[in-house]
């Protein structure tokens, strides 16, 4: 089980340190926003303490819970019934974590998840609006517009009932949800992360852009295209 102690150390580790990209890009302020991964072969997950300053993060405050969003310290094999345990912080859970409990547990390719208040991408969630695919950036990482999910109150797993019943229907790794802001999620949580960064940069280009007159929608074809080169052959 000692594997397990060196997972669950890694994740702590990652998702403490990828805090600092929101800071880096400007997309939240004071405490607000939150990072999560799962913690790959077991049912847990990793996530911000509600309440901390992002500078106050270390890896020791982030806190551990099962994919309904309990507190966990300790698991046992279900080979021979021992039970490893870590220390797990003291601190509480993001108040959204239900939401990202839900998320894993409804959709297992998903290994990150971030949500943030950036300014353009929450001002969007405000009027309800989807951001349209009017830039090949959209095409190659959300293959196609940006959707918004249902209004829904923290507190339970609401939240993450609207990011699933939206993003099942979509190619975007991203979901601006009503009054209230953006959700991204990823193979893993740098990957979601980077869909939090990506979807505020298009979020205020697609703004500035309707200021100057309608912006020029993509062809479908063309977007589907972008989307297939760019997640199948870019980089690759």
């Amino acid at each position: 089980m000692s594997a397990l102690l060196e997972t669950v150390a890694r994740v702590r580790r990652e998702v403490c340190e990828l805090h600092s990209e929101l800071t880096r890009y400007q997309l939240v302020v004071w405490t607000a926003g939150n990072v999560s991964a799962r913690v790959p072969g077991y049912e847990l997950m990793v996530i911000k303490p509600s309440g901390v300053s992002y500078e106050e993060l270390t890896p020791e405050r982030m806190v551990v819970t099962d994919l309904y969003g309990a507190p966990v310290s300790s698991l046992s094999a279900a080979s021979d019934g021992a039970v490893t345990e870590w220390s797990n912080s003291e601190l509480s859970p993001s108040s959204d974590t239900a939401a990202h409990a839900y998320v894993y547990r409804h959709m297992p390719e998903v290994g990150g998840m971030v949500h943030t208040h950036s300014t353009y991408a929450t001002a969007w969630a405000a009027r309800g609006e989807a951001i349209p695919c009017v830039l090949t950036m959209m095409g190659d990482e959300f293959g196609g517009r940006i959707p918004v999910g249902p209004f829904a109150l923290i507190g339970d797993d609401s939240i993450g009932r609207g990011i699933v019943e939206t993003l099942q229907a979509s190619n975007s790794p991203a979901v601006l949800m009503q009054n209230h802001g953006p959700f991204t999620i990823g193979k893993d949580a740098r990957s979601a992360v980077k869909a939090a960064v990506l979807c505020e940069e298009v979020a205020r280009t697609v703004h500035i852009s309707r200021q100057l007159g309608e912006p020029l929608p993509i062809d479908p074809a063309k977007v589907d295209a972008l989307y297939a080169r760019y997640q199948n052959v870019y980089g690759r």
